[in-house]
């Protein structure tokens, strides 16, 4: 199907690697020119290399998203490198990095505030900046990346499955805030995805069960063991990146508000 993207332009926050950098490369095959942002600048560049390599177009953009000054900065260099953004991808994110594996009451209040800077206002920051360029336009996109530990938390990482909850409820805030704007907003909730994140500990969970130190077999061994999915493998980058741009396109303008579950069957709850 054709996605009738090309001529749009996008940022993709947290695009260096796994579900920003697919999904990047994904818009910029439908012919978006894509604003690739990153902390990292080796991969960063990296990235945009691949994706000029291919054929298509792109920009990168440095910062820290959970620094007002950095986000600012994103920002506007983004809003610069094409003279517009249409479609505004919120990828970067993750849990607080004291708060890995942690239980509830370890957490310090400091790593809850952590996660929502870098879960939620770090989107409240960019979607302010800019859905009034898309609303005078007529036209433009908000795609949130969520987390099935919003619908479904585990008891760990409570932090993290806060936030998350917390960015569903703006992304179907803002769609309503939006409305008759020809801007949506919409999520995607991951499962279980190969990230290079999730390749080192799939790694300790083979080496832990006594097998070799191996991200394939910890694969096997989580999905035999530790996971119950309807579909018999864990999510890739481009499950997510498909998604996304299916959201991102035209094909998508009825949809609004909602966050999509792409986790295997992972959730036992109704929509």
């Amino acid at each position: 199907m054709e996605m009738t993207l090309s001529g749009k332009r996008a940022l993709v926050t947290g695009a260096s690697s796994g579900i920003g950098a697919a999904t990047a490369k994904a818009l910029a095959a439908e012919g978006v020119q894509v604003v690739v942002h990153g902390r990292d600048a080796a991969r960063t560049s990296d990235m945009v290399s691949a994706i000029r390599d291919a054929g298509g177009e792109a920009e990168p953009v440095l910062g820290d998203l959970s620094s007002p000054g950095d986000a600012d900065a994103v920002a506007a260099s983004a809003d610069a490198a094409f003279g517009g953004i249409d479609i505004l991808v919120n990828n970067a994110g993750g849990p607080s990095d004291a708060a890995l594996g942690t239980q509830i009451f370890d957490l310090d209040p400091e790593h809850w505030v952590a996660s929502y800077e870098r879960n939620v206002i770090s989107c409240v920051r960019l979607a302010g900046y800019f859905s009034p360029g898309m609303v005078s336009r007529g036209w433009g996109r908000i795609i949130q990346v969520s987390s099935g530990q919003a619908f479904q938390p585990l008891g760990l990482q409570g932090d993290y499955a806060a936030s998350k909850a917390a960015l569903n409820n703006f992304t179907l805030n803002l769609s309503k805030a939006l409305k008759n704007s020809g801007v949506t907003v919409n999520g995607v909730s991951p499962g279980m995805t190969v990230t290079p994140m999730l390749e080192e500990w799939l790694a300790d969970v083979a080496h832990k069960a006594g097998l070799a130190r191996d991200p394939r077999q910890g694969e096997a061994f989580v999905l035999a063991n530790m996971v119950d999915l309807t579909v018999n493998r864990l999510g890739l980058p481009e499950d997510l990146a498909a998604a996304i741009t299916f959201l991102a396109s035209p094909r998508a303008d009825y949809i609004n508000g909602t966050t999509l579950r792409v986790d295997g069957g992972a959730s036992s709850e109704v929509n």
